[in-house]
């Protein structure tokens, strides 16, 4: 597809054009580099706020059909290339182009009786298919992380950034051309039509993972739909547990900062489950506090008790993922029946333990099977950049092949390396 002759309609032959060109970029790029990976970013970050103008013009596109369409203020916000988000992205794309090249390293080696040394190499996972909604900052952020970790990028962004989209491409190809990469090392699927997303999806000889960055309806049809392996969360259904030795001081201000900080985040808290030792003494308190800030509370019989004007939580309360000012509440018995609730309705996505009895804390740990577990944290520091990975290019549940928020590291696989001096296998 030619960057200058946007395809609005669904072009087979084009996917499979985009699919090959990947595959062979991919190959390129084993031999690319660190240097020339930090360069390429360097340039476009550079090149993000030098164009800043024609790229806020193609934005303003976006935006004008966004509000004639009845885009929501908040999906709109996240739409707007301002000049702030603009130097976010660079400043990003700088930031991932200084972090320590994780391709070529290698694991300590072992030597065999025979004297053969057996070691592991870190190398890129090939082929990364990216489907994303109406944020155009993820199309410089997933192709940082992508380029950087030496793999071949194939982005889909929602058809309210189309524009937007489009000229970002042009500044990722300028800072490819400036470092000698490939031209195809990302690119970007110049069509609106759904039928693209359920193509690539599938374009198994071409992709070897495929990321969707967006609500839970696209994930939930990507999941239906693909035979390329994904990395993903479908919701972040995410829980607080104050134990009978919490500092209940610190437990209100972790809870208060967990469902709050970002209604929106899929780390922030949707459920509270509360020891009964603590309940009478911590739960009046705290719904005063998220009386202020606006929350809604639901909660089971003994938290109405305490909390009167809470409305009556269900099963569905308790398996919901709001993403809004709405807490559903339980009182425990204790850290089996919090870790047993967790295990009923929970999404694998992020739990939390507030407690001073470190026996507590180092089973809740050890036993909730969550991609992320926390001592005496709110949720929602689920997030890559707060790990200290530099970025992310999303939060995975899998158990395979990457869990939690997936950097640089999780775009990566090993494969093994052996040296030898002439042995040979023996009958």
């Amino acid at each position: 597809m030619n960057a200058s002759t946007p395809h609005h309609s669904f072009d087979s032959l084009g996917m499979e054009l985009l699919g090959a060109r990947a595959r062979q970029a991919a190959r390129q790029m084993l031999g690319a580099s660190g240097r020339s990976k930090s360069q390429a970013l360097h340039a476009m970050a550079r090149r993000l706020l030098q164009q800043k103008d024609p790229l806020q013009a193609e934005n303003a596109k976006d935006l004008d059909a966004a509000r004639r369409n009845g885009l929501a203020p908040a999906l709109i916000d996240r739409l707007t290339l301002s000049d702030k988000a603009l130097q976010t992205m660079a400043d990003g794309l700088r930031q991932v182009a200084d972090m320590p090249d994780p391709v070529g390293s290698m694991t300590a080696s072992t030597t065999r009786p025979n004297g053969m040394r057996v070691a592991q190499m870190r190398v890129p996972l090939g082929v990364i298919g990216i489907i994303y909604e109406s944020r155009p900052n993820v199309t410089i952020d997933a192709a940082a992380l992508c380029l950087k970790s030496g793999n071949a990028a194939i982005l889909r962004g929602g058809s309210e950034a189309f524009h937007s989209n489009l000229a970002l491409g042009a500044v990722i190809r300028h800072g490819l051309d400036s470092a000698g990469l490939p031209a195809h090392a990302v690119q970007i699927v110049e069509t609106t039509d759904r039928a693209a997303v359920g193509r690539m999806a599938t374009m198994t000889e071409y992709i070897d993972v495929i990321v969707p960055r967006g609500g839970k309806g696209l994930i939930a049809r990507l999941a239906a739909e693909a035979t390329v392996p994904m990395i993903k969360h479908l919701d972040g259904n995410c829980h607080v547990y104050v134990d009978a030795h919490a500092d209940l001081a610190k437990a209100h201000d972790i809870a208060v900062n967990a469902k709050t900080y970002r209604f929106g985040v899929c780390g922030a808290m949707e459920t509270l489950l509360v020891h009964a030792d603590v309940a009478a003494g911590f739960l009046p308190r705290l719904a005063r506090t998220f009386e202020e800030k606006g929350v809604e509370l639901r909660g089971c019989e003994r938290t109405r008790a305490l909390i009167p004007h809470a409305a009556p939580a269900t099963d569905e309360d308790w398996a919901t993922e709001y993403l809004a000012p709405i807490l559903a509440i339980r009182i425990v018995d204790g850290l089996d029946q919090a870790m047993d609730h967790i295990a009923r309705w929970g999404s694998q996505h992020t739990e939390s333990i507030v407690t001073e009895d470190l026996g507590a804390a180092s089973r809740f740990q050890r036993q909730v099977d969550s991609s992320s577990v926390y001592v005496n944290l709110p949720t929602c520091f689920a997030d890559g950049y707060e790990y200290g990975l530099g970025a992310e290019i999303g939060i995975s549940t899998n158990r395979l092949h990457a869990r939690g928020p997936v950097g640089l590291e999780g775009l990566t696989t090993l494969k093994w390396v052996l040296t030898g001096d002439g042995q040979l296998r023996g009958a």
